[in-house]
């Protein structure tokens, strides 16, 4: 088993994408990187923390491997914009890979970002850095999607992510 924290945005639609996946054994929303010494969605939204809405990834990697995972966050959240996707906006909204293996992780990580930088020419501006104190998210963002499938902003932002999972990476996805 092997865990890497993904920052892509708002983390419902980060863990909805991640909970359709194949060899995942659970995603955890909550906050990493930031100055506090706790987080909380009311501080991290308010800027007040410099934490980051990210999802804790534990996956299987004899059934996916890290490559893998990265090339799915990559293909569904915007690695070009600084602390932002979409109308969401602010250091909350970074695209971050925090990893938990130094040795084992990062040069994959590395190499996937070398990846889309030089053989299809995208800017990315992902940071990546050593995972530090992860703080799970109220109970109430976890599964969020799933518990509030008519939510408009889930129902606007997170079904073209799942149609490009489903596009890109069929063989992975677990149809719900």
């Amino acid at each position: 088993m092997q865990t890497i924290i993904l920052g892509g945005g708002c983390f419902w639609c980060t863990e909805s994408v991640f909970s359709h996946v194949k060899g995942v054994t659970d995603v955890t929303s909550g906050y990493m990187g930031g100055d506090e010494v706790t987080a909380n969605y009311k501080a991290v939204c308010g800027g007040d923390t410099g934490h980051i809405e990210v999802i804790k990834v534990d996956f299987d990697e004899t059934i996916i491997p890290l490559e893998t995972v990265l090339d799915i966050f990559f293909a569904t959240h915007d690695p070009t914009t600084q602390d932002r996707q979409g109308n969401d906006v602010g250091r909350q909204y970074a695209s971050v890979v925090f990893y938990t293996d130094e040795a084992q992780q990062k040069p994959t990580i590395d190499r996937v970002i070398g990846k889309l930088r030089d053989e299809q020419g995208i800017k990315v501006v992902t940071e990546v850095h050593p995972a530090t104190q992860f703080f799970p998210a109220e109970d109430y963002h976890q599964d969020y999607y799933a518990n509030n499938p008519t939510q408009s902003y889930c129902n606007f932002v997170i079904p073209p992510k799942l149609a490009k999972l489903k596009q890109y990476f069929s063989g992975f996805m677990i149809e719900q």
